[in-house]
């Protein structure tokens, strides 16, 4: 089989189509890592190749070790994904301490994954010990109203929720534990990477600052859902 006809590939493209259609991700704005199952390493193995250097990341993530994860690559664009996906995406396997990464499919045409690769990293693994391995999916978007709104609402978690909260009476079904929120910081940084995971202990969204939302779930329908909620939220409150 062809590894673009492998199940969770279709579905990995499709979510960065939809995030382009949503008008989340401008030029090469946002990125979109996924943790595979062991099942969907097997139905893509043919495919790998290994001759391709490990790349330290600058954080460890232990937990995640021999994991393999398909990543959005740094610089491309979410709209040429679904067009050329060998040459926007890849696959890459974590090393055995869980420090660096190897690409072993994919970016045909160069390049490594997400800059923001460390941050998804260590989200991935709070969320993996918290929810016992259920959550899979990292997603970083750039949704308009979201970031208009962090202009102008108190900068806590609090105040920043129920002011989502209270435009649609789904948000507190679809995220419960609310919404997190951090100050504008240096994008692609450790201390970024450091504070959303620490965000994430508590909740499945945070909201970055004059920037965008990061969110975790087990599997694509989940993460976008919860996004488009917070956007469809923010939406409202801008126009009321």
């Amino acid at each position: 089989m062809c590894i673009l006809d492998v199940e969770v590939i279709k579905s990995y493209v499709r979510m960065c189509n939809d995030g382009w259609l949503q008008g989340w991700h401008e030029r090469n704005g946002g990125n979109l890592t996924y943790r595979m199952t062991k099942e969907e390493v097997e139905a893509c193995k043919d495919s790998f190749t290994y001759d391709r250097p490990w790349v330290p990341m600058g954080v460890t993530a232990e937990n995640l070790a021999g994991e393999f994860f398909i990543s959005t690559g740094s610089g491309k664009y979410f709209r040429n994904v679904i067009l050329a996906p060998e040459e926007n995406i890849c696959i890459a396997e974590l090393n055995a301490k869980g420090d660096a990464y190897r690409v072993v499919w994919g970016l045909t045409k160069g390049g490594r994954p997400t800059s923001e690769f460390p941050t998804h990293l260590l989200n991935h693994s709070v969320k993996y010990d918290i929810t016992g391995g259920k959550h899979r999916l990292v997603m970083h978007v750039h949704p308009v109203n979201t970031i208009a709104l962090t202009f102008v609402l108190p900068q806590n978690d609090k105040d920043f929720t129920r002011e989502i909260w209270d435009m649609m009476p789904e948000c507190a079904v679809v995220f419960p534990r609310g919404v997190g929120i951090l100050p504008l910081m240096l994008t692609g940084s450790i201390d970024i990477a450091k504070a959303t995971a620490e965000k994430f202990k508590e909740y499945d969204v945070v909201v970055w600052s004059m920037h965008g939302i990061f969110s975790s779930g087990e599997n694509f329908r989940d993460v976008f859902g919860i996004i488009e909620t917070v956007e469809k939220a923010a939406e409202i409150l801008v126009k009321v």
